[in-house]
């Protein structure tokens, strides 16, 4: 179906609309037939039957054992139990009621008024938060926010040196509203960023605990010890909500509130998606059709990279939010009856039309291991300044850049979904949060695999902990050794002589930032370098 008038008519017969919101999906540049949609019918009703025990409060996450209730918080009539609804409810007005009081004054940092918010968290606890802000601040926000979202300590003191409102962060720290968000406390990285702010609070001679505000499971370490030490406040984590479907709870409700954005909105915006998804046709599930989509053109085994390219400088971040919420949800090593399968989707992209003058040359012309996702914004904003002939403006480039490389691509066989938003609203980036939730769940029934546990990134976490342990033994060693020793006699005193390269490898970081190791000797060869503790 090469043809125009063909091509056409596919478009009409896929598209999606959907009046509410005004939210277009066009899947017509997917070269799916009738045959294989037939075929997918049994894996679909399957899929509506998984995504109807999901919300009605299945164990979902067989691994650990739990509900997996995200869509609750946008429509808490829908929890298990009114235990449950209460706490989604109860949440969501203590919250508000803290930013009016944040926002009026009442609430104050030492009797001045807040100006800015430090959001201190990793993974879905800063990838979300970041996209919304990026998206929908406004350009005088109440409070001015900033992320520390890594244990880099090069980056923390970038992040408070940076000079904003005329003086940088560091300056500002008696008036910076501090949120610390980790379920448990014990996220190495999140942990690290807090004590890194904690200690710069006590060099400025401030009390921290008047500015801090914990977002973590009731009851855990940090809840605790935000109770202990008289915290300005504290708001629920649910371990019914993973990391990165987190957004619509307090983790990105509390800093969007506080940057004056419309959370309500959000939360509409991603209920009104949530019932569209409930439709178990699959023309009209939005959802549903993104996931038969990403089934077709990777053949169910993920065997082409997801390339995401809005057109739109407030969704830049996009593509960074649904990297982690795909690829931690779908890439798995072994599917729910226990069969190694290898799934996932590489997701990747930056923003169009920079693309067009970065990767959009490999996307038409390299190897076809892709496909595209096209975000479109109808309304343009700015000041609608005429750029040429009297009648074309900046925002015109951009549509025509946009179609031009969706023709381009499917002229050359590289296949494309779009979607159409009138404007980057609370209520539009809410549905869009919830069309890819929805759209990760029945791709994950799809293909039989647990999108809701991350057993690598576990894995990972347990492999640095054990050389933070090691770490701490080769340090004792040093420290008592009475000559410079050989790295492989080291190792053979701290037990250890399995991970020799391991233990070069923490030297040479040591060494590099004046801890304490000297290494001696050529270091193209490790082998012959010697050690002592200076």
């Amino acid at each position: 179906m090469t043809g125009t008038a063909s091509l056409w008519q596919r478009y009409q017969d896929w598209l999606y609309y959907h009046e509410g919101l005004g939210l277009y999906l066009d899947v017509s540049r997917m070269r799916f037939d009738d045959a294989f949609v037939a075929q997918m019918q049994p894996k679909l009703a399957k899929a509506f039957e998984d995504m109807t025990a999901l919300e009605s409060g299945a164990i979902a996450n067989p691994d650990e054992q739990r509900m997996v209730g995200h869509y609750w918080l946008r429509q808490p009539d829908l929890a298990p139990t009114p235990e449950l609804r209460d706490d989604i409810i109860n949440t969501l007005d203590r919250l508000e009621t803290f930013t009016a009081a944040i926002h009026n004054g009442q609430l104050t940092a030492n009797g001045q008024p807040f100006t800015d918010v430090l959001s201190i968290g990793i993974g879905g606890s800063a990838l979300g938060p970041q996209f919304v802000a990026e998206a929908l601040a406004p350009n005088q926000p109440p409070l001015a926010i900033h992320f520390v979202d890594n244990t880099d300590p090069d980056g923390i003191d970038r992040i408070l040196s940076k000079s904003t409102s005329g003086s940088p962060l560091r300056d500002r720290l008696a008036t910076t509203l501090v949120l610390i968000i980790s379920k448990s406390g014990g996220t190495p990285e999140t942990r690290n960023g807090m004590v890194e702010i904690q200690a710069e609070f006590g060099q400025a001679g401030l009390p921290y605990h008047r500015n801090f505000v914990a977002i973590t499971c009731e009851g855990s370490a940090l809840d605790q010890r935000a109770i202990a030490e008289g915290w300005l406040d504290r708001f629920p984590m649910f371990d019914w909500v993973g990391g990165r479907t987190s957004e619509l709870s307090a983790v990105g409700l509390l800093p969007a509130a506080l940057q004056g954005i419309q959370i309500r909105e959000m939360l509409l915006g991603a209920q009104m998606m949530d019932q569209a998804t409930r439709d178990r046709s699959l023309k009209t599930n939005p959802a549903a059709l993104l996931a038969l989509c990403w089934y077709y053109v990777g053949r169910g085994k993920g065997e082409k990279d997801m390339v995401v390219l809005p057109y739109k400088d407030r969704l830049l971040l996009f593509s960074r939010y649904l990297q982690q919420l795909v690829m931690e949800s779908l890439g798995k090593e072994r599917d729910l009856d226990g069969n190694l399968v290898y799934q996932g989707i590489a997701v990747y992209g930056n923003k169009g039309s920079t693309d067009q003058h970065a990767y959009v040359q490999q996307l038409r012309e390299g190897v076809p291991n892709f496909f595209a996702t096209l975000i479109e914004v109808l309304e343009d904003g700015g000041s609608g300044v005429v750029v040429e002939d009297g009648a074309i403006e900046s925002g015109d480039y951009l549509s025509g850049l946009l179609q031009g490389t969706r023709q381009a691509l499917y002229d050359n066989d590289r296949e494309s979904i779009t979607i159409t938003v009138p404007r980057v609203s609370e209520r539009i980036v809410g549905a869009l949060i919830a069309l890819y939730e929805r759209a990760v769940s029945f791709y994950a029934s799809l293909v039989n695999i647990n999108a809701y546990h991350q057993p690598g990134v576990e894995a990972g976490k347990k492999a640095a902990a054990n050389i933070l342990t090691l770490q701490k033994r080769l340090v004792s060693v040093l420290q008592d050794a009475g000559e410079p020793l050989l790295i492989a006699e080291l190792a053979t005193q701290v037990g250890a002589i399995e991970q020799v390269e391991t233990i070069y490898w923490i030297l040479r970081h040591l060494a590099a930032n004046g801890r304490g190791p000297v290494l001696v000797g050529n270091p193209g060869q490790p082998a012959s370098l010697k050690v002592s503790w200076k």
